[in-house]
């Protein structure tokens, strides 16, 4: 039974906010950031990515980076680029990309629902990545990402969101990367206590942000467990979310590069590949599920298993065919949650990165895949099971510091 509560959010005015809120910290290294916080004091990086504020090379986990973040988020305060709502509330966030909009709940959801698998997962985290953001939400005493989060939509929350939707909004800007973000404020207690009572009962699933939500329920296991469970109602046993109903998302795939054919002439490999696939001539995007397109000297195949596809939730994915039928036995990458030879493209830049990566000889083949879909990501999650790394791309991504929960 899915728990979800209104908070009172710490934001910027409505005539900053487009200055402020950012992509989330894993969406760019340190040196793009710092090459947009330079020009921008207002920039959320010098909170979310504050290296970005210490000299080039200082180590990303040091003290500094995170003494610099909680320095920086007091001066956001001070300043009033940030300020705290006086009432408790939840958001309605709308996000509109090449005409397509989707529209999340922003609410706080209960650490124990996470704890107990009602709110299910696809994906590892990496404990390096955990200590991050820990390390991070402590510095601040807040949760300054959001959780990207999806139920299934069944009509009954619908009308709903439609009554949200006629609130005006607060804010209302375009950022650079052409994405509109709308954002309502739901103050009214009836329906406040509507949404709260009709995601009762529901199974909440994670999109994006794997690593945030692990490391803000254990961030509030520790305080817990320093309070000695005696403050059940306090801000640290929730985290900060968006909410979306199923049906509103869209999954773009998640594509691979391969740096060389493992010690194999390239007539060799296609040799090896046919065992399995049938070769055709192909093009950017494969034409359908289970179907891959492939791009090695100059020229795209489209590849088709020629095996049954397995039953089985994960192994019948896209991303695992492929890992398990050309990646793992024929280019010798056993595992590409470490491997040096592959890399990942998100799909928001296209076949053409693939076809630009191999062209210019960084790499020697690569792959456009066909997008997991929503449901594939339903079903491992339902499994108990969770997805090969880097198999799902979601866009358009949940801006940082639009509103913040403070612990």
């Amino acid at each position: 039974m899915a728990s979800i509560r209104e908070f009172k959010g710490l934001r910027a005015p409505a005539d900053m906010v487009s200055q402020i809120a950012e992509l989330p910290y894993d969406v760019l290294d340190s040196e793009e950031a710092r090459v947009i916080a330079e020009k921008k004091p207002t920039s959320f990086f010098h909170i979310s990515k504050p290296e970005v504020d210490l000299p080039k090379g200082t180590d990303l986990y040091s003290d500094a980076v995170y003494e610099t973040g909680a320095r920086n988020f007091k001066a956001f305060i001070d300043k009033g680029y940030l300020a705290e709502d006086g009432e408790a509330k939840l958001f309605m966030y709308t996000l509109v990309m090449n005409g397509r909009s989707q529209t999340g709940l922003m609410s706080c959801v209960s650490i124990d629902d996470y704890i107990n698998d009602v709110v299910k997962k696809h994906e590892f985290t990496r404990e390096d990545k955990e200590k991050d953001r820990i390390r991070h939400m402590d510095a601040l005493s807040a949760h300054a990402g959001l959780v990207f989060l999806l139920y299934k939509e069944d009509g009954s929350l619908r009308a709903l969101f439609d009554k949200s939707m006629l609130i005006t909004p607060v804010y209302d800007f375009t950022s650079g990367d052409g994405i509109r973000h709308i954002v309502r404020m739901i103050e009214d207690k009836e329906m406040i206590d509507g949404f709260k009572n009709g995601f009762k009962g529901r199974t909440l699933y994670i999109a994006d942000g794997h690593h945030r939500a692990a490391s803000a329920v254990k961030v509030g296991q520790a305080r817990r467990e320093a309070d000695k469970g005696k403050n059940p109602d306090a801000e640290y046993n929730w985290f900060l979310s968006v909410i979306f109903p199923h049906d509103q998302l869209m999954i773009m795939p998640y594509n691979r590069a391969v740096k060389d054919l493992n010690g194999l002439s390239e007539t060799e490999y296609m040799s090896k590949i046919a065992e399995n696939f049938d070769i055709s001539d192909g093009k950017p995007i494969p034409s359908s599920k289970r179907r891959f397109s492939m791009y090695i000297s100059g020229k795209w195949y489209e590849l088709a298993p020629k095996h049954a596809i397995p039953s089985d939730p994960v192994e019948s994915l896209d991303v695992s065919i492929l890992q398990n039928g050309i990646l793992s036995p024929l280019l010798g990458i056993d595992n590409p949650r470490t491997s040096k030879k592959i890399d990942f493209i998100g799909g928001i830049r296209g076949p053409e990165e693939l076809e630009k990566m191999v062209n210019s000889g960084s790499h020697t083949v690569a792959f456009s895949m066909f997008a997991t879909t929503i449901e594939d990501l339903i079903s491992v999650s339902d499994s108990g099971n969770v997805m090969p790394p880097k198999s799902t791309w979601f866009e358009p991504k949940l801006l940082s510091g639009l509103v913040i929960h403070r612990i």
